[in-house]
């Protein structure tokens, strides 16, 4: 049995998870990590011949899959060299609401031999999106993202709102509108709102709406509900669905308990699609 090689770029949480993940499978072979601070993999006993000093080094690694769990800025620097030698899962897709990033990775994507994943996370439904998106009939798609205010990691605008919301007992509307702009608002929050953004690729980022909620009530759950309105048909109705996905969560954690299984899931769906752009 030939193993598919996995490159993991990133050991925060969701990066260990996948680590432990990867060393179960008989399938899967990892043979580099890569974190910005070197430390946490030496205190975390990650073998020296497993660790990758320089990204720019990645191709002597002879991957079939990268995997970035990470930041966004990751794809922003390396996305094309990434997918100039292997498949590439890019675990913080807020990246591509950079119009000129995500032309460029799709060109890239569908023009080469590898492919470009997006994991779903902690999105529902994504296939069905996806589907009613490729037939043209999603008309509209609105994700509410509902959260204690200490899972957030905000700036500007956006954190005064959230720590109002911390300093009282009722829900703070942070955001509502175009998901383009809260990717750049708050990267490292809503990239499950970014991921539905892809899968609705009729509408993308700007025709998708997003809500994000701080609810001080909320502890110890991430709650995302998505709305979907399919293309009004000749006697008036509508196709119309709203799902709400409860995920319980540490105190403090960016990402629900669940969304780590889904992480590795989504790593093991990351292959054999070929060239081209997937919802994985």
């Amino acid at each position: 049995m030939v193993k598919r090689r996995i490159g993991l770029v990133g050991y925060g949480h969701v990066g260990q998870h996948l680590h432990n993940f990867i060393l179960r499978q008989s399938n899967l072979e990892l043979v580099f990590i890569w974190n910005r601070t070197r430390d946490v993999l030496v205190n975390a006993e990650i073998p020296e011949t497993l660790i990758l000093d320089d990204l720019d080094n990645v191709g002597s690694r002879k991957c079939d899959l990268i995997v970035e769990v990470a930041h966004p800025d990751i794809t922003k620097k390396y996305g094309a060299e990434f997918l100039k030698h292997a498949d590439y899962m890019i675990g913080s897709p807020t990246a591509l609401a950079d119009e000129d990033l995500e032309y460029s990775l799709r060109e890239l994507a569908n023009e080469g031999k590898h492919g470009l994943y997006v994991p779903v996370g902690a999105l529902w439904g994504a296939e069905d999106i996806r589907r009613m998106a490729n037939a043209g009939i999603l008309q509209a798609l609105t994700i509410t993202m509902t959260k204690h205010p200490s899972a957030f990691r905000l700036s500007g605008k956006l954190n005064e709102l959230n720590e109002e919301a911390a300093s009282t007992s009722r829900p703070v509307t942070l955001y509502e509108g175009g998901i383009r702009a809260l990717c750049r608002l708050a990267p490292n929050n809503v990239n499950t709102m970014a991921a539905a953004a892809l899968a609705a690729h009729n509408l993308g980022f700007d025709k998708v709406q997003g809500k994000l909620v701080s609810d001080p009530k909320e502890l110890g759950w991430h709650i995302i509900t998505i709305e979907v309105l399919g293309s009004p048909q000749p006697n008036g109705t509508q196709l119309s669905i709203r799902t709400e996905r409860r995920n319980p969560a540490d105190v403090g954690a960016v990402t629900g308990s669940a969304t780590y299984a889904s992480f590795a899931n989504s790593l093991l769906a990351a292959y054999g699609r070929g060239a081209g752009f997937h919802v994985c």
